[in-house]
């Protein structure tokens, strides 16, 4: 299987998620555990692919989605963008709209 097809299958079996340095519950880097903690704080069960782990996850995440910058975070096979887009949709509640709007079950609304 192709780093591509690898990329698609997570994204697309996974309600969300986060391609990251680190994991969920140890991020590596200060952009990644943001957007850990807005994720964990709206409850949202996502899956984290360590971007640290693997060179081939590194350099392929940034040509399948186009974007240069880890993390990278996936809701519903979509691409939505990295920390600081993430963290400007929950300040301003687009985050919260589009989980519920994709039918991702969040447990917090603000």
């Amino acid at each position: 299987m192709s780093i591509d097809q690898f990329i698609d299958n997570e994204v697309k079996l996974n309600d969300a998620v986060v391609i990251m340095k680190g994991t969920p519950q140890f991020p590596v880097c200060g952009f990644s555990g943001q957007v850990v903690q807005i994720l964990d704080h709206l409850g949202v069960t996502y899956k984290g692919l360590n971007v640290l782990e693997s060179d081939d996850l590194r350099n392929g995440i940034k040509s399948y989605s186009n974007w240069p910058t880890i993390p990278q975070l996936y809701v519903k096979g979509e691409f939505v963008g990295g920390c600081d887009i993430v963290r400007e949709m929950f300040q301003a509640g687009e985050l919260q709209t589009l989980l519920k709007d994709k039918g991702v079950p969040a447990k917090a609304e603000a």
